[in-house]
């Protein structure tokens, strides 16, 4: 052996070792799927997004030939099942159905977060959305937002409204009103949408936003008066109901649903996965039963565009717990 082939032999073995290490993992993305996925939902079973994550999963496992197994990980407004995955391999076995309460939020109401929104997760593609009606009880003297917004200001303190709990988008929407407008209305938090329903309906509180799923069969049964909707895009699920940012301009809010990997997951993998749920979202059976749900369906996105929807996103819903002074109950 040579003097100069005896200085290259190190360096040769080097490059040969790293090529050894890298092969596995390339053949690894190449063979993805080659067992069952998992995909951690961060809220209870029968809740509306582990609905959409079971129509989902069995779509993508089909469609990957893999069992897409579902695990519900509810808790900490969702940080529960989000920590379990940014701490889980990033392999793209281990996926979150997200939502912006757990990426935006959440972090911003539990201190300290166990998660970073931007740090720890690769998003793959969001799925749908969810468009907020506000709604008041029949006898409210308000047919339109604008209507709702001078009665609240005549009579301050004499009128109610309902949420889901202290930093739910239900409460934020309306202390965004409260902040642009100086109205001085109480708020009176439920254990879920369905708790909070009877009291609207007896007039024991006089609004609240409510998600699509139930605030649509409740509009169409005449039971309550549908106010406005808090995306500024006109809803497709029930004609007539104007956008709130019609009257308010700027007011724009809707929750949205969609998957993440944990950070540092492949981005062959993770461009698989956004491929293939692109695909099933352009499915009219797939948008059909989103909209049965009460849900928007998203168009179909890159993984990169999801990425940066959750980017801007993040900041913004942090500002909205900061202005509403929503604290943990």
């Amino acid at each position: 052996m040579t003097t100069r082939t005896r200085h290259r032999f190190p360096a040769l073995l080097a490059a040969f070792a790293a090529a050894l290490a890298i092969a596995p993992v390339a053949v690894a993305q190449q063979d993805y799927p080659a067992r069952p996925i998992r995909l951690v939902v961060p809220y209870p079973p029968g809740a509306l997004t582990d609905l959409l994550a079971r129509a989902i999963g069995e779509r993508l496992g089909a469609a990957l030939r893999q069992p897409v197994v579902i695990e519900n990980k509810p808790g900490a407004g969702t940080l529960v099942g989000a920590e379990l995955v940014a701490k889980s391999a990033p392999d793209g076995y281990t996926l979150l159905m997200a939502t912006s309460t757990t990426l935006g939020i959440s972090p911003a109401l539990y201190k300290p977060s166990p998660i970073d929104p931007v740090r720890d997760f690769a998003p793959v593609s969001q799925v749908g959305s969810v468009n907020f009606f506000l709604i008041a009880n029949p006898a409210f003297p308000a047919k339109t937002v604008g209507e709702a917004i001078e009665a609240i200001r005549r009579e301050p303190g004499r009128y109610n409204y309902a949420s889901v709990g202290s930093g739910s988008p239900h409460h934020l929407f309306m202390e965004s009103l409260k902040t642009e407008f100086g109205l001085v209305i109480q708020h009176v938090p439920y254990k879920g949408t369905q708790a909070a329903i009877p009291d609207l309906l007896t007039g024991n509180v006089q609004v609240m936003f409510a998600d699509a799923t139930v605030a649509v069969p409740n509009i169409q049964a005449g039971k309550v008066a549908a106010l406005g909707t808090s995306s500024a895009k006109p809803t497709t699920l029930v004609p007539n109901v104007p956008p709130i940012a019609a009257t308010v301009k700027g007011f724009d809010w809707e929750a949205w649903q969609g998957i993440v990997a944990p950070a540092a997951t492949p981005s062959p993998i993770v461009a698989k996965l956004a491929a293939e749920l692109q695909r099933i979202q352009t499915t009219p059976e797939f948008r059909d039963q989103l909209r049965k749900f009460g849900m928007e369906p998203a168009a179909p996105q890159t993984a990169a565009e999801f990425a940066a929807i959750v980017a801007a996103e993040q900041p913004r819903w942090a500002k909205a717990v900061k202005d509403s002074g929503a604290k943990v109950d």
